[in-house]
């Protein structure tokens, strides 16, 4: 009796990747405690929402993330063309579905649903691998993520960008083709800068100089950086940041929790955060490394690094080395459609540990 309970609820749970999750949620409790309290109980909700989704997860076999591949992504779009075509508007993007009960955003599904796509096809086609199918991998890539950017929603247009090169950066595209790419990407950099909202365009300009409208478009950079700055090594201690308490820090809760613990807890509480980033991110590594299939690697390679890109473009937004494209940052700012995408990208890699030693086809 003990050992089934032990298998069914215990042992899909890999105890390195569940420490580090539990110490990044446990520093996301304390930091909005003092960010924000009156959210606390509803983030202990989602939490408690985003385990049992990692839980599920980490249950299911590799064999059946395969089969669910393709038609999570071809769900994923099409809720996408439904939101350009019926969705909420809401501060001049249309992000949203409605369904009535409630309102969803399918551009998070695509977070997960992009990777497991793009590995189920390069698993596919393992024996030879050749350019088109990077080219139609490509493809499979651009169509989500000009609808998401369309909304527009540039950070998730970013994340699931990132999330699919991965995956076609792992199968093996050579160097010559990224080398291409970015001298490509560079030379229209001038089209995409015509083709950008006035909004976005104003972000990346205020970037280099946030003075220039320091109680408009620069007012979050300014903020958060004399945050990041008055925070010196130790901080001025829990629920003492003047900036967070005062609320001069705009979305202290969610996209600019960061600029909060930098104050409060200093560099030595911003280094300890980055060394269980670090941790986090060698333990899936390693996962993936010792992943039996190509399909297993290259998921759980890309889900990895996903929550790199995460951590990376949040603190660089929050630090002004970024523009600021709306990032969260993993696991610890408030919300719970990101935490369930994170957690459930953490039950993943947990199903590809348990399953390492299996024979996949």
């Amino acid at each position: 009796m003990l050992r089934q309970l032990w298998y069914r609820i215990i042992a899909p749970i890999d105890p390195p990747l569940m420490a580090l999750a539990g110490a990044l949620i446990g520093i996301a409790l304390l930091v909005l405690g003092s960010a924000s309290p009156d959210r606390l109980p509803a983030q202990l909700v989602n939490v408690a929402a985003a385990l049992v989704v990692m839980r599920m997860v980490a249950q299911f076999p590799p064999q059946r993330l395969m089969h669910i591949a393709l038609p999570l992504y071809l769900f994923g779009v099409l809720l996408l063309v439904a939101v350009a075509l019926f969705g909420d508007v809401s501060k001049g993007a249309r992000r949203w579905l409605n369904l009535g009960v409630m309102r969803v955003q399918p551009s998070e599904l695509m977070k997960i649903a992009m990777p497991l796509m793009l590995a189920w096809y390069f698993q596919k086609r393992e024996p030879l691998i050749r350019m088109r199918d990077y080219g139609i991998a490509a493809l499979l890539l651009l169509v989500p993520v000009a609808l998401i950017a369309k909304q527009p929603d540039l950070g998730t247009a970013i994340l699931v960008l990132a999330a699919g090169f991965y995956v076609i950066f792992f199968a093996g595209l050579p160097w010559k083709v990224m080398i291409g790419l970015a001298f490509l990407a560079a030379a229209a950099a001038p089209l995409a800068w015509s083709k950008m909202h006035d909004y976005q365009r104003a972000r990346i300009l205020t970037l280099f100089d946030p003075e220039s409208d320091p109680l408009g478009k620069g007012f979050h950079i300014i903020q958060s950086t004399i945050a990041i700055g008055s925070g010196g090594v130790f901080g001025k201690g829990w629920g003492q940041g003047t900036q967070a308490q005062l609320e001069f820090i705009p979305e202290r809760h969610t996209d600019f929790i960061f600029a909060v613990m930098s104050e409060e807890f200093g560099l030595l509480g911003n280094m300890v955060l980055v060394v269980i980033y670090a941790m986090l991110i060698a333990r899936g590594l390693m996962i993936a490394g010792n992943a039996p299939t190509l399909f297993t690697r290259l998921l759980a390679g890309s889900i990895t690094l996903i929550f790199f890109t995460y951590a990376f473009v949040n603190m660089g937004m929050v630090s002004g080395i970024l523009p600021v494209v709306g990032v969260p940052l993993p696991f610890i700012s408030y919300g719970g459609t990101a935490l369930v995408t994170l957690f459930f990208g953490i039950g993943i890699l947990m199903s590809v540990h348990k399953n390492r030693m299996l024979v996949q086809k």
